[in-house]
């Protein structure tokens, strides 16, 4: 994989899996508008190369602090407008990966931070990390975070942790459907490792296809939802490594996998 020049975030390749590291712990990892568009780019070169999953993590001791206010203070619509945009196409950036993104989180993660955990596709947080989105209890609400994270909590949850603005624990979360599973600090990066190894296994073409039919029929209507995943569904049964799953299964052989 090709390493581009990036201040903020990092890109390592861990055997079949990329690591995308948030890296500004001096600012507690706040989404910076630069910031922001190298998390785009680090996802948009793994989404086209041969890694199977992604991890999201962190370095410093917060996952991520939301929006870097240093930079949105006084800023005018116009500005804002762009910022939130490039925030919100990040989130869709990472939906639109076709391989599994965990996010690792490790500490705290509030606003656009707790939206970037709901919006991967798994989450494994440290016993000592927290939830928040924090803008129900100051002068600016936390509209954008709130869609990811309602999605993934439910109304009256969702409600809570806006209008409150208060802090969740991980165990909390996990109840709550935030994030998939809780572990001891030291515990945290074989855990997620050990996660996308299970979340990727298989073919990654079929993988590739289903995250995204996964995600065009959830919010849907089940008539509509239906529609779609029939389609879906359908049209990679056609595929080789559909093919090649159903005759090795049949044949009582370990499947060889084209990814095609």
């Amino acid at each position: 994989m090709e390493h581009r020049d990036r201040r903020h975030v990092l890109l390592d390749v861990a055997g079949d899996f990329a690591v995308i590291t948030m890296n500004r712990p001096e600012k507690r990892n706040a989404l910076s508008l630069s910031h922001m568009e190298e998390l785009c780019d680090a996802f948009v070169e793994v989404a086209s190369s041969d890694s199977r999953g992604v991890i999201l993590a962190a370095a410093g001791p917060v996952f991520c602090a939301g929006h870097d206010f240093s930079e949105m203070a006084g800023q005018d619509y116009a500005y804002m407008h762009r910022l939130l945009e490039t925030c919100t196409r990040l989130m869709q950036t990472i939906t639109t990966t076709p391989q599994p993104v965990v996010a690792r989180v490790h500490g705290l993660a509030t606003a656009a931070g707790a939206q970037l955990v709901a919006t991967c596709d798994l989450a494994v947080a440290s016993a000592n990390a927290g939830f928040a989105a924090p803008g129900g209890k100051g002068g600016w609400f936390c509209h954008t975070p709130m869609v990811a994270i309602g999605h993934s909590i439910g109304r009256k949850r969702a409600a809570e942790l806006a209008f409150t603005g208060d802090v969740i624990d991980a165990a909390t979360a996990r109840d709550w459907g935030l994030i998939n599973r809780v572990v001891e600090p030291d515990d945290l990066e074989p855990a997620a490792f050990e996660l996308l190894e299970r979340a990727t296994r298989g073919s990654r073409y079929s993988k590739a296809l289903g995250k995204r039919t996964l995600y065009q029929q959830l919010d849907l209507p089940v008539h509509d939802a239906y529609a779609i995943a029939v389609a879906a569904m359908a049209g990679a049964s056609q595929t080789h490594d559909a093919q090649e799953g159903m005759a090795s299964f049949l044949e009582k052989r370990t499947p060889k996998w084209s990814d095609r």
